[in-house]
């Protein structure tokens, strides 16, 4: 992802609400199956990491991007922005094109 997809992600991102909380329970598998099954349908979701969760946000973005094969977006705070892909017959979000530059 370019750094120019990742602006645009985030500004689609900013008004936003978050859909999910991590809590003390942090991630159980039944909650990275809900936010799997929310990117297939939504593409961009933004979750939020509740103060009486010990881990640190960062650290929860990269092993839910890992277990539900998406990407962070950003984290900030106790808000992380994640991005998946959509199938191309059901893509609702269109990411600006990457240019040639830089690119092998």
């Amino acid at each position: 992802m370019t750094s120019k997809q990742r602006a645009y992600l985030k500004g689609l991102a900013m008004t936003m609400d978050p859909i999910f909380q991590i809590g003390k329970g942090s991630l159980t598998p039944e909650f990275t199956a809900a936010v799997a099954e929310a990117l297939e349908k939504r593409e961009l979701i933004k979750i939020s990491v509740l103060q009486n969760c010990m881990d640190d946000p960062r650290e929860l973005a990269q092993i839910v991007a890992e277990r539900t094969r998406s990407q962070v977006v950003q984290v900030i705070g106790k808000k992380i922005v994640l991005y998946k892909e959509g199938k191309d017959d059901k893509k609702k979000i269109v990411l600006p094109k990457a240019s040639g530059k830089g690119q092998a």
